[in-house]
């Protein structure tokens, strides 16, 4: 059985995550799509609140009493210092029961955990943020902290790819920051519809459109390995440092402290040394089978 720690043993910051879970409540539950929510979650404590501290990019446990927990990504901004929003994918046991709350209902929360996106190093250079498939939260969190510090950067460009048309979360989030100064929003489907009015094909397809300065971008891939491969051989084709190029990565975290073994990524683990690794770090492990 896993206390909730409501002693605040530790400061819960990006250096000192907390290892115990913390009781949070559950302010608010949106619908995404099917089989995909956010829930809006506050700390109870107000000691903890205004302790907690996190970089986009990075990710907590979310404790569901008697079942489990379940490494999610943070999509709320940094700044925020009440709320904390987690958009969830049903795939499992936890995710399942975590979606059967709703807002007065209390969780555990452990974190922040992780490197999340180098959005200090990116302050003046031109942003890539290039996603595919579902699971593009991590990507969601540093769009919108761009975004919302937008003199802070240069151009910002953020490319999408989904399977299907019907798969594209966010429309409107996509239509708002299309509208913003220096931003292109570009997006792509393998299988459009008959009212896709975007790219046919895969993310890759999307390049001819893009605005890339080698020396001045810095690229931010999330999705599936296979896709964001090919991205890669794209943005170094176009004279992309590996150094500007980084990666969040996915293995099955169960610990988020490097204990348990499960996400051992060559020697790294992807809890605590990544879930965002710069490709130059991780080069000779990117793509190969079983690792």
């Amino acid at each position: 059985m896993i206390d909730i720690d409501d002693s605040l043993p530790e400061t819960p910051s990006r250096r000192h995550p907390v290892r115990s879970p913390w009781l949070a409540e559950i302010v608010e539950r949106r619908e995404e799509a099917r089989d995909i929510f956010t829930l809006r979650l506050r700390l109870c404590r107000e000691a903890a609140r205004s302790r907690y501290r996190f970089q986009p990019g990075q990710f907590n446990m979310l404790y569901l009493f008697g079942v489990g927990e379940v490494p999610i990504s943070i999509v709320s901004d940094p700044e925020d210092e009440a709320l904390l929003d987690h958009t969830i994918r049903v795939v499992g046991r936890v995710t399942r029961g975590l979606a059967q709350l709703r807002a007065g209902d209390r969780l555990g929360i452990r974190g922040p955990f992780g490197r999340g996106w180098p959005v200090q190093a990116a302050e003046g250079r031109d942003v890539m943020v290039i996603t595919g498939g579902l699971g593009c939260a991590p990507s969601v969190s540093v769009i919108d902290y761009i975004a919302r510090r937008r003199e802070r950067f240069g151009h910002l460009t953020i490319m999408q790819g989904v399977k299907h048309h019907h798969d594209l979360l966010w429309r409107e989030r996509y239509e708002a920051w299309g509208r913003q100064p220096g931003t292109t929003v570009l997006l792509a489907a393998d299988q459009g519809g008959p009212v896709w009015p975007w790219h046919v094909g895969p993310v890759t397809g999307l390049f001819d459109q893009a605005p890339v300065s080698p020396g001045r971008t810095v690229a931010m891939l999330c999705g599936p390995e296979g896709m964001m491969q090919a991205v890669v051989r794209e943005l170094r084709a176009r004279g992309v440092a590996d150094r500007d190029i980084w990666l969040s990565m996915e293995r099955n975290m169960h610990c988020a402290v490097g204990l348990c073994g499960h996400c051992q990524f060559g020697p790294h683990f992807v809890c605590r040394n990544g879930p965002v690794f710069p490709l130059a770090e991780i080069a000779d492990l990117f793509g190969v089978r079983g690792i």
